[in-house]
Parts: structure tokens; C-alpha cells; sequence
């Protein structure tokens, strides 16, 4: 007897947001910048999933950066293309797709410290 639904060892498991594109690195943030800033600036390419700013708490601000995530990884790819090298609040604002964090070896930090 065979089974009409698919078995779940031969489907490959879901992409993560960095594989599927639809998340975007935006760096050189003013110090002023907060996340409803930041969403404004990003929401006209398209509905925004997520935002995170990590921050820098022995400074109580963010670090410079941050991560927005889009619903739609064209919406990621439009605001890629119209933002990287733009100004926002006197800062030139980099732009690109979000890599995955990569740790350095012989990096004398633990893994678990990042």
C-alpha cells in the first residue's frame, strides 16, 4: 500500500530567512536612528517581516547596523538597489543582502560569547 502524501525525509527541510533572501543588512546608522526610523525608511519597498538593531550596551545606543527582513525576497532585492549608497539623517547608508554570521578560527573568543 502506498501512501498518496509525500514523506517528509525526501522534502529538503525550509530555507532560513538568510537562504531565501528576504533579509537585508543596512549599516552605517546614525546614532539617532531607532527602529520605527528605520522602518519607515525601508516600508515603501514592500510589507517588513522584521527588524533588529543589536545594540551596544555598554553605550546604551545601537552598533551602527542593523537587519530588516522582508515578506518578499524581490521587496529585499528593490530596496537593495534603491537604498545602498542613499543618505539617511547624514549618513551614507550600505546596503546589502545579510550574510550568515561567520566565525573566525583561531579566534581566541568561544563560540558562545558571540
Amino acid at each position: 500500500m502506498t501512501s498518496d502524501t509525500p514523506s517528509s525525509s525526501t522534502q529538503p527541510p525550509p530555507p532560513t530567512t538568510i537562504q531565501s533572501r528576504r533579509s537585508i543588512y543596512v549599516g552605517g546608522l546614525a546614532d539617532s536612528i531607532t527602529e520605527v526610523t528605520l522602518r519607515s525608511a525601508m516600508i515603501s519597498f514592500g510589507p517588513i517581516r522584521s527588524i533588529e538593531m543589536p545594540r551596544d550596551y555598554a553605550k546604551g545606543t545601537h552598533k551602527g547596523f542593523g537587519f530588516v527582513e522582508y515578506e518578499d525576497c524581490e521587496d529585499a532585492a528593490e530596496a537593495i538597489y534603491n537604498m545602498d549608497g542613499s543618505e539617511l539623517m547624514g549618513r551614507v547608508l550600505s546596503v546589502s543582502l545579510a550574510k550568515p554570521h561567520q566565525h573566525k578560527l583561531g579566534s581566541h573568543k568561544p563560540v558562545w560569547s558571540t
